[in-house]
């Protein structure tokens, strides 16, 4: 799954998703020219180039950030880091987020994450005011946990206050183990397509001066390669 979105400011003009089993490293730069079709546009004439930067598949990640790299270089533009679960979240409070439950007060959290694969998901918390407020601050650290442990490390957080679980991988955390630590919740899934949703947080991210030189861009993989791994235990 991989995708590619043009924004004028918050709004957004084209976008290219979809899963393929042609790998995304083959097919972004045909993506990029489709929407360049679409909104007629060129390269350099984009003012801030938004990447998600992690967490996520490795190769995924290189892809995307190589790409962004080197066009923000050649026309000397910044670059937005975005962390894909915070577009998870952030997707989810755009697009329709149900009312707040019954009985509930205090901060309203999400808790954003994702298959991580090898039994574990990666995972972090946001926090809102409100339920109809979209700026959404991150709760504590990016994380790479059993579900299980994400879920203890979830329901210490939250306290009395409400929380929704979403993702583009629900079924990284089967339901009954949800259902375990909170016996009314289940996991929203949100789709895969976040660059959308990774424009609009760099809007907001340029807005507040949060950009970055090309040179300075890097992935967030918050654990380690295998090859790295492999490297560190020889």
């Amino acid at each position: 799954m991989g995708s590619a979105a043009v924004l004028r400011d918050y709004t957004v003009l084209a976008g290219v998703a979809g899963y393929e089993e042609t790998p995304y490293s083959a097919r972004l730069f045909r993506d990029v020219e489709l929407l360049q079709n679409q909104a007629n546009f060129r390269l350099n004439e984009v003012d801030l180039f938004a990447v998600a930067a992690g967490p996520g598949s490795f190769t995924g990640l290189r892809v995307g950030l190589a790409a962004v790299k080197a066009w923000a270089e050649v026309h000397r533009k910044p670059v937005a880091a975005i962390s894909g679960l915070h577009a998870i979240a952030f997707q989810f409070q755009t697009d329709g987020t149900p009312s707040p439950a019954k009985g509930t007060s205090g901060p309203r959290y999400l808790a954003s994450f994702l298959d991580a694969r090898r039994g574990q998901i990666f995972g972090a918390m946001y926090a809102s005011a409100s339920a109809g407020e979209l700026a959404l601050a991150p709760a504590g650290e990016e994380t790479i946990l059993l579900p299980e442990e994400f879920l203890a490390n979830v329901k210490q957080k939250v306290g009395g206050g409400r929380v929704d679980f979403v993702s583009s991988t629900p079924e990284a955390i089967p339901a009954p183990l949800l259902q375990k630590f909170f016996p009314e919740a289940s996991a929203n899934r949100v789709s895969a397509a976040l660059a959308p949703a990774i424009g609009r947080l760099a809007f907001e991210a340029a807005r507040r001066g949060e950009v970055l030189d090309p040179i300075r861009v890097d992935a967030n993989y918050v654990r380690r390669s295998d090859a790295e791994a492999a490297w560190k235990e020889a």
